[in-house]
């Protein structure tokens, strides 16, 4: 595990005309991650990014995996209240923007995608 914390701001990855392509491209992309040798140390959830953490999100088995194999989730609990999400939390650790502020910090690289 490599000191790099991604951040996941958007329902999905990206930004198309053509609706599920944002949820096909992050379902890709963490499959990829989970084949990868070098996992990152933590994935942040906050703004819109938080609904691919609950029921219903088409990527759960991925990130449960990648919790399984020690890459801490961290979800913001102000933007899970503010869509009234916190009930409905499959994986990860409702945390508070400090604790994503702080895995920044400390990281030796930060990925946005």
């Amino acid at each position: 595990m490599n000191n790099t914390v991604i951040l996941v701001t958007r329902f999905g990855t990206g930004q198309s005309q053509i609706t599920d392509l944002p949820l096909q491209l992050i379902e890709k992309y963490l499959e990829l991650l989970l084949q990868n040798n070098e996992l990152p140390n933590a994935i942040c959830f906050y703004a819109d990014g938080v609904k691919l953490t609950v029921i219903g999100s088409p990527v759960l088995k991925q990130l449960k995996e990648l919790e399984g194999k020690g890459v801490r989730l961290i979800i913001c609990s102000t933007c899970l209240g503010a869509m009234d999400l916190s009930r409905n939390v499959q994986v990860g650790i409702v945390g508070g923007m400090p604790d994503i502020v702080e895995a920044q910090m400390k990281a030796d690289k930060v990925i946005s995608i």
